[in-house]
């Protein structure tokens, strides 16, 4: 697919949210705050943070505790670990599932935008393969596709907390920024 084919895709997702978020009934925006609300911010598409990672599945998954914004921790097992560049450096996420799912996999994390032009306790993304994931596979991480939790919306919403594994020591300027809900 070519950049513009991308960019273009990407472009059409993010207005199909923008209006669930505007209109839906179950859109995490506060009913107070959805007059207002004009779409939300992202940084531009940018290629360089679509990479291709190699899997390493864990077969006796590990059961890691996720704090959450309500203060429950939540479970979850380490399924996989993605290993991937970006500028040359080598870095890995986990992928998360909850026991007993199938299914997508939760890639929460944390970078050098978190809590600066990102929302301050971290993002999200979800892989979902088309098939069970093995030992050396080549997946795309998308960042453009990593965007914000409910919570960052509202607190009525308890929103799993991406673990330390988790944290990239690099700034990722690609997906969701900040919500603004003045």
């Amino acid at each position: 697919m070519s950049d513009q084919a991308y960019a273009d895709r990407l472009a059409a997702n993010r207005e199909e949210k923008d209006e669930f978020f505007a209109e839906h009934p179950q859109s995490p925006i506060p009913p107070e705050h959805r007059e207002g609300f004009d779409g939300l911010e992202y940084f531009p598409p940018d290629p360089d943070y679509r990479v291709e990672a190699t899997v390493t599945v864990h077969d006796e998954p590990e059961p890691v505790e996720m704090e959450t914004t309500a203060s429950n921790p939540v479970r979850y097992l380490r399924v996989v670990t993605f290993a991937f560049e970006i500028d040359g450096e080598e870095h890995e996420l986990a992928g998360y599932r909850q026991e007993g799912e199938d299914g997508e996999i939760f890639v929460p994390f944390r970078d050098k935008t978190t809590g600066q032009q990102t929302y301050y306790q971290g993002r999200y993304m979800e892989l979902d393969p088309a098939e069970e994931l093995e030992d050396g596979d080549a997946v795309v991480i998308d960042f453009n596709l990593a965007y914000s939790p409910f919570c960052a919306y509202s607190e009525t919403f308890a929103c799993p907390l991406p673990p330390e594994e988790n944290w990239l020591e690099i700034v990722v300027p690609a997906g969701e920024k900040a919500p603004d809900l003045e």
